[in-house]
């Protein structure tokens, strides 16, 4: 609703203001990144990117994000490598705030920070579950605990779930409550809306039927429509409020004096405003994440110390370990991130991911929408050369050919219109937003522009229709490649360590999750099936954990 309420972050002596601090921390890290090899390129990218950056007034948010994160490094809390459209920026990557370079894995900065669309950046950050609270302590001391809160979630009464009250109130019987609510189906973890179920469209014609019926239900002197549609009355509405599991908001101003505060459960001082209000009121909204993952990865680092003598950088790994790969070829992925549930096993087995690149395409196919359009056997046989692959086009296949002629990622179409096209990286993002989100009257005005553009690159009219048409199409399965191969680099991290140091992984693992009976059986089997024997805990033998 105006300007961006960020807090004002200390500027050192000797520096002018944010934008000057971040230039030199910027280069600065850049010559550690890089030393003698920084090029002509990186250092133009850099310039780019921090012009972007000064141009939209968001200097201060990343000097208040490296702080944080500079802050857990130095207390050695463990933090992601990156997460979300944050791991495009090389300014990030050069100042340490993500750990993959942008460049090398060709990642955009346009799909975290669009000069040709006004929104606040955000840099979601995974920490060591049990150390995050230290993080969320310093900020509230930094910038004072007046300016610091979580932010409120509310539990809001879906379809399924007011059926049932709605039905206890008017004594209804609980397996007829239980019979109806059944009928609702769910997608993508949302039950369909009873608004829906008893319109024309409705997915179940036996809900529908009972509604319009106007029967009573046995027993009970109500009809169906009455029952209904008192829930229909209250569909929607809070139910009750908790903590937002990552969300913190840091504010200029004492937050009192900007958005009504209220005490949780817990007694800690938490926002009555929702994520998406807190955001639009301009106030900086952060996601600190507690990843479990990042947690048994220290520990395992830290028992290869103890017992070896050995010192691992976790973010310089050998990316073409062979070990690491023999077993994800294997299958043996009890324990590694994202990858041990029994579809994604068969399908990393049949796969053999032999980069980063297949690690990072997997966990952008495997979700409904990919799935369902058949789109991971067609991988896997284009990777082995069971299927042929057709470009339609020379320009797009140093676009596609890290994954196999499939588009996978945002970042893909993005670089098609940008290459084919002419469109500035901008100008390609709000088109991928507007292909992604089914804006009709949106895409329609981009359509000709890409066909005339395609036409300069003497590609004719039907193909550029085509293939914009094919493009609407996959944009709905798009995933963002940055996030993608940040989270495929810890995948990565977790399976080079069970592949290399497999003792101290599995002990690590097991006391991670020591607390569910039911995991700890399951990788107990799987240690004895790697050939590593679990004794019982011993006061003589057994370290604190």
């Amino acid at each position: 609703f105006g300007k961006p309420l960020l807090p004002d972050f200390p500027i050192p002596e000797g520096f002018e203001g944010a934008d000057d601090y971040l230039l030199h921390l910027t280069m600065e890290g850049a010559r550690k990144r890089w030393g003698d090899h920084l090029t002509d390129e990186t250092v133009e990218r850099l310039a780019f990117e921090l012009d972007v950056i000064k141009s939209m007034g968001f200097s201060s948010y990343f000097l208040i994000t490296w702080d944080l994160i500079a802050h857990a490094r130095n207390l050695n809390i463990r933090v992601g490598p990156g997460r979300g459209s944050a791991a495009g920026s090389l300014v990030a990557y050069a100042m340490g705030i993500t750990n993959i370079d942008p460049v090398h894995h060709g990642l955009l900065f346009e799909r975290f920070l669009n000069p040709e669309r006004k929104s606040m950046p955000d840099v979601d950050t995974d920490f060591c579950i049990d150390r995050r609270g230290d993080v969320i302590d310093y900020v509230t001391e930094k910038y004072g605990t007046d300016h610091v809160a979580q932010i409120i979630t509310f539990n809001r009464m879906t379809s399924k779930a007011v059926l049932k009250d709605v039905a206890r109130v008017l004594d209804i019987p609980y397996n007829e409550s239980d019979k109806l609510a059944k009928l609702i189906p769910v997608a993508r973890g949302k039950p369909a809306k009873l608004n829906v179920m008893i319109s024309d469209e409705t997915p179940a014609a036996e809900f529908k039927e009972k509604y319009d019926s106007g029967e009573l239900i046995p027993g009970t002197g109500v009809s169906f429509q009455r029952w209904i549609d008192t829930a229909i009355t209250i569909e929607g509405t809070n139910k009750t409020f908790g903590m937002h599991a990552a969300g913190v908001v840091i504010s200029e101003h004492p937050l009192d004096t900007i958005v009504p505060l209220q005490r949780n459960n817990d007694g800690s001082v938490i926002t009555q405003y929702y994520m998406e209000d807190v955001e639009a009121i301009g106030l900086l909204k952060m996601d600190f994440l507690g990843l479990r993952n990042l947690t048994m990865i220290q520990k395992a680092v830290n028992h290869i110390e103890a017992r070896h003598d050995i010192e691992i950088d976790l973010d310089a790994l050998p990316l073409d370990d062979p070990a690491t790969y023999k077993l994800l070829a294997g299958g043996e992925l009890a324990g590694v991130f994202q990858l041990e549930s029994s579809g994604m096993r068969q399908i990393v087995k049949d796969l053999k991911p032999s980069g980063l690149e297949d690690i990072s395409s997997v966990l952008a196919l495997y979700r409904p929408g990919p799935l369902d359009a058949g789109l991971i056997p067609k991988f896997i046989d284009r990777k082995h050369g069971r299927e042929k692959i057709d470009y339609a086009h020379d320009i797009l296949k140093p676009i596609l050919e890290e994954t196999y002629g499939i588009m996978v990622y945002q970042e893909q179409i993005m670089k098609i219109a940008q290459e084919l096209a002419g469109y500035s990286l901008g100008k390609a993002d709000l088109l991928r937003r507007a292909m992604g989100k089914k804006k009709i009257k949106e895409m329609e005005l981009h359509r000709e522009d890409f066909i005339v553009g395609a036409g300069k690159n003497n590609f004719p009219r039907k193909d550029a229709n085509d293939l914009f048409e094919q493009m609407v199409l996959f944009a709905e399965y798009c995933f963002n490649k940055s996030h993608s191969t940040a989270y495929g680099f810890v995948t990565f991290q977790t399976a080079y360590l069970k592949a290399n140091y497999p003792v101290e992984y599995m002990a690590a693992l097991l006391t991670a999750i020591s607390g569910d009976q039911d995991k700890v059986q399951m990788y107990i089997a799987s240690c004895i099936g790697m050939g590593i024997q679990v004794l019982p805990p011993d006061v003589n033998r057994s370290g604190v954990d």
